[in-house]
């Protein structure tokens, strides 16, 4: 989504409490990211502090800020560590602070969603999120077939796994004929596949 973000005059940074040679390896982890990723290394998270933000354990809180040009945050989002944050808010908060409806985000309809994939094994999943990559070789391992739904440009994609999760966007997430398992769960991934290592 970041052709998105910069055509609305946004510049996404990323900003995280390790030092650069870690940043960089997360980076290629996730095949590489395009835009700037600042460390908060030394004086250790003092950015983070001033946000407030740094943990009592010395990491950040995985926090959205929207930031204007005049340096005013318009919007901040603190949520758990293990949730990706939600694009599409982002996109209508800054719908709101530009003054831009252009920029609020596709509803997925009722049509959509019953255009979703059904049956066999579906994997509802991002390119980037290390836990999608797992879950694609253990089915790969195991010859198990898949089908695999982007949530990020797949018309209904994200607002399905919404509707599993209670609102939050936890990637992957399976449909397993009718079955319904959030994240990576290895065990209940076995149970329901019926397969042992």
């Amino acid at each position: 989504m970041l052709p998105k973000f910069e055509g609305s005059n946004v510049q996404v940074l990323g900003i995280s409490v390790d030092h650069i040679p870690c940043l960089n390896a997360w980076a290629d982890s996730l095949d590489g990211i395009s835009y700037p990723l600042l460390s908060d290394f030394w004086p250790h998270g003092m950015v983070s502090e001033r946000y407030g933000v740094l943990r009592p354990e010395g990491y950040s809180e995985r926090a959205i800020f929207i930031v204007d040009p005049d340096g005013i945050i318009q919007y901040l989002d603190i949520h758990d560590i293990g949730h990706q944050p939600d694009n599409d808010v982002l996109l209508e908060q800054l719908a709101h602070i530009q003054n831009n409806p252009a920029l609020i985000p596709y509803k997925a309809t009722e049509s959509d969603l019953q255009r979703l994939p059904r049956g066999g094994v579906v994997m509802y999943c991002t390119t980037w999120c290390s836990d999608c990559k797992q879950a694609r070789k253990w089915l790969r391992e195991r010859n198990i077939a898949y089908t695999e739904v982007n949530i990020m440009d797949t018309p209904g994609a994200s607002e399905q796994v919404r509707r599993w999760t209670g609102g939050n966007l936890t990637t992957p997430s399976f449909d397993i004929d009718g079955v319904i398992i959030v994240d990576f769960d290895i065990p209940k991934l076995k149970q329901t596949l019926k397969v042992s290592d």
